[in-house]
This record gives C-alpha cells, structure tokens and sequence, in this order.
C-alpha cells in the first residue's frame, strides 16, 4: 500500500494512478495523505521501480509504504442486503 500526499487536483493524480497497470486500488481520503494506492509487485526492485514513477506523478509530494506481510482478513460484503 503507497499512502500519497499530493498537492493539487487529487482527481488528476488518482487518475494517473488508475493508468499503472500495477496499481489495482486508488482512493481519495481524509487525514494524513491524499490518496492511497494498492500496488501488487513481483519483488522489491519492482516495488522501488513503481515508487519511482508513483513519485514522477505531478503533484505529488511524498509517499509513504507499508509492505504487507501477511494477509489475516479480507471481507468483500459491499452492496444491499
């Protein structure tokens, strides 16, 4: 996960964003950063490649990751009941 600060036009960058094919989730948020960003990489030397064009990004500021070392729960209950 890439938590973005951005300054500018969020929507822009979150559309840029969307274009990385390794990127599958983008959000806007409240609070400390702008935007986040799931990326799924092959190894670290792809993840500081992703980084690197993620930093290129007008507008944005500064990142910050977090590498998911394990996965304990993912729930998927979004729509009606």
């Amino acid at each position: 996960m890439i938590a973005i600060k951005a300054d500018g036009d969020l929507e822009k960058v979150a559309a840029l964003l969307t274009e990385m094919e390794e990127i599958d989730y983008v959000v806007i948020t409240a609070g400390s950063f702008d935007l986040l960003a799931e990326a799924v990489c092959e190894d670290d030397d792809h993840l500081l490649e992703i980084l690197g064009r993620v930093r290129a990004v007008p507008c944005v500021t500064s990142t910050e990751t977090f590498v998911y070392l394990k996965l304990r729960k993912q729930t998927y209950s979004w729509g009606t009941r």
